[in-house]
């Protein structure tokens, strides 16, 4: 019998040596898509990427902070951001409670607190507008920037006009509560005789400023979490644009 043709002859070992030289082309192509994704850059993202992907982690880390201080005991449960008396009042506080009359200086605190927790969501729509005010040098200094520098951003475009906001309703807030009336007594008397700073010579002022400082503190972590996490913190075209960041 004559012996088959070649391509039958050899069928078995032709088709392995196939299957090999496929599955090494399909395992290079897939190094060498893993190695473009790896190398990519910030200069490589398109200018709308690099802002879509940092107002989408802006508007995220912004509602989370707000979310997380706007309720009931988001300042008085939180010892980051906590209120407490002013520096200057910790003696009375003291001398109060030597004397028995600690509740005074307690309720102060949980009306302080409140009112901050009252405030912060009024902070939502001007964080909102600032991320869409963003512009694209704005987008890649925050970027290319440190570990804060968005809620550096933050901080400059709203600070003065949500201390605007906040002031009445602290305001109304603490008006509520008859210790607040003795602090304002005390503490201005105090600041005449140069004891008492002048931003917490009124208690509304001073729990403006500390609702302030909270709630960018809360902005800042959110922010850190975001860039040290970007594929477990927020979608895929975020993970693009800061992964880009450490190229």
């Amino acid at each position: 019998m004559e012996n088959p043709p070649f391509f039958f002859s050899g069928a078995k070992p032709a088709r392995i040596h196939l299957e090999k030289t496929m599955r090494s082309i399909f395992l290079s192509l897939l190094l060498l898509a893993s190695f473009s994704a790896h190398a990519l850059t910030l200069n490589d993202l398109s200018n709308k990427d690099t802002i879509a992907g940092l107002k989408e982690a802006l508007t995220k880390g912004s509602g989370n902070a707000v979310a997380s201080l706007g309720r009931v005991d988001g300042f008085l449960g939180n010892p980051k951001v906590k209120i407490p008396l002013p520096d200057s009042l910790q003696q009375v506080d003291s001398l109060l409670r030597r004397f028995g009359a600690s509740k005074y200086a307690d309720e102060l605190v949980v009306s302080m607190n409140r009112a901050a927790e009252a405030a912060v969501p009024e902070a939502r729509a001007l964080l909102v507008k600032s991320v869409k005010d963003m512009s694209v040098q704005d987008a890649k200094a925050i970027l290319t920037g440190g570990d804060t520098a968005a809620t550096d951003y933050f901080r400059s475009k709203t600070q003065t006009p949500l201390a605007a906001k906040f002031l009445p309703i602290v305001q109304k807030a603490t008006a509520r509560v008859g210790v607040a009336q003795k602090y304002d007594q005390f503490a201005g008397k105090a600041a005449s005789f140069g004891l008492v700073n002048e931003n917490q010579a009124s208690i509304e002022k001073y729990v403006t400023q500390k609702a302030l400082d909270g709630l960018y503190l809360l902005v800042a972590e959110e922010e850190k979490a975001i860039r040290q996490d970007p594929v477990g913190q927020t979608s895929k075209l975020l993970s693009r644009v800061f992964g880009a960041v450490g190229q």
